[in-house]
């Protein structure tokens, strides 16, 4: 079901019909964006066109049924126990993460953000007017860790909030349990809020553990963000939610929800995620081997044609951290090739961070065959 090519072309899709707003090209194969080339699963597709025979679409609430079904994922999937009490929904993570930071922080505050990373993470603390505070990563051939001591010698007075991408995106650690407790330990240390982005947390080849999860000491000082979207490719429906388990947190994430009015989800989003956490095991188990295939598939292609484009197989999600720093040409002089003559669209490395200077990500979310064609045009000139 995999191997199947969708046409995405000429359906509102960002990823392809948006490519030359985003990259000034029409003809770019598009290996960027974070969503999936694969059609959502039957029972998702299914569930949605039942509800959409109802014909009135009107203002949707989450159910109990919607609260138990992220309560039961989260214990069966992550071993993690939680109280419905402790869920929000949100129409986005990033909506959330942006309410987070005005809720618990003021203008001229620090955050304090794992860098290269997820650019919404830094983007959003300059949008609500606060001070960003890269704490990059460490990055030895291509393996990357926290820099706990840079950590420390970061954090002042004003630093309110650490933001936790996990598993991370672009570079697809999933972080041990051991290197969350050291990252907690210092948070708890200095009253720093850890906001946990881990929308990748099903989309992983390791054992993942949720930051919320270790101690009821750490709960307290963790709101996680998460939603079925990047594991069923159902993202452009716009359902997430929070989890909190210290209630004065919650209470003042959710009178932020309110304030922006972001807390309303629309019906199919409800629906899908449903149909998701109840019926999508199966196919998210058969997508996971298919990503892990094609991941391994472009390694040994990488290798065989001899180029010098590199990459650490990751430990989590579909987005593959390429490394152009053997062709020892310039940033700049890679994307232009990449874009003029290779003729791909991938994620600029620099929209990361500084540290992400001659990388570029791949998205690996597609047809085999598909991917094949993409990497040839990148061997070629690379």
């Amino acid at each position: 079901m995999f191997d199947e090519i969708v046409n995405r072309k000429g359906t509102s899709c960002a990823k392809y019909d948006a490519l030359e707003t985003y990259f000034g090209y029409s003809d770019l194969q598009p290996l960027w964006v974070a969503d999936m080339d694969f059609k959502t699963p039957d029972v998702i597709n299914n569930a949605i066109i039942k509800r959409a025979t109802h014909g009135v679409y009107g203002y949707a609430k989450p159910t109990t049924k919607t609260y138990n079904l992220v309560k039961e994922w989260m214990k069966k999937r992550h071993d993690w126990e939680i109280d419905t009490s402790w869920i929000s929904f949100c129409n986005g993570v990033v909506p959330a993460y942006s309410a987070a930071i005005e809720a618990f922080s003021e203008e001229g505050d620090e955050i304090i953000v794992q860098t290269p990373v997820y650019f919404p993470l830094f983007n959003s603390v300059k949008h609500n007017n606060r001070k960003v505070v890269r704490n990059s990563l460490k990055e030895e051939n291509g393996y990357y860790t926290m820099d706990l001591e840079d950590l420390k010698s970061k954090i002042s007075s004003k630093s309110k909030i650490l933001v936790l991408c996990s598993p991370h995106n672009p570079v697809g650690r999933v972080w041990s349990k051991e290197e969350l407790e050291e990252l907690a330990k210092i948070c708890i240390e200095h009253n720093l809020l850890i906001i946990s982005d881990e929308i990748h947390a099903d989309l992983v080849f390791k054992k993942f553990t949720p930051m919320a999860s270790l101690s009821k000491e750490i709960s307290n000082i963790t709101l996680t963000l998460n939603s079925a979207g990047k594991t069923f490719n159902i993202a452009g429906l716009n359902c997430s939610y929070s989890i909190s388990e210290n209630k004065e947190i919650k209470e003042k994430f959710d009178k932020e929800l309110a304030k922006r009015e972001i807390a309303s989800v629309n019906v199919f989003g409800y629906t899908a995620l449903e149909a998701a956490y109840e019926f999508g095991e199966e196919w998210l188990e058969e997508l996971k081997k298919y990503l892990k295939k094609n991941i391994e598939f472009t390694k040994e292609y990488l290798a065989k044609s001899n180029s010098k484009v590199q990459f650490l197989e990751p430990e989590a999600t579909y987005l593959l951290w390429l490394n152009f720093k053997n062709t020892e040409l310039k940033h700049k002089e890679i994307k232009n090739m990449l874009f003029q003559k290779s003729k791909v669209a991938l994620n600029d490395g620099r929209s990361f961070g500084v540290e992400g200077d001659s990388y570029f990500r791949l998205n690996c979310a597609l047809p085999t065959s598909q991917l094949e064609e993409g990497l040839g045009k990148i061997v070629t000139y690379f």
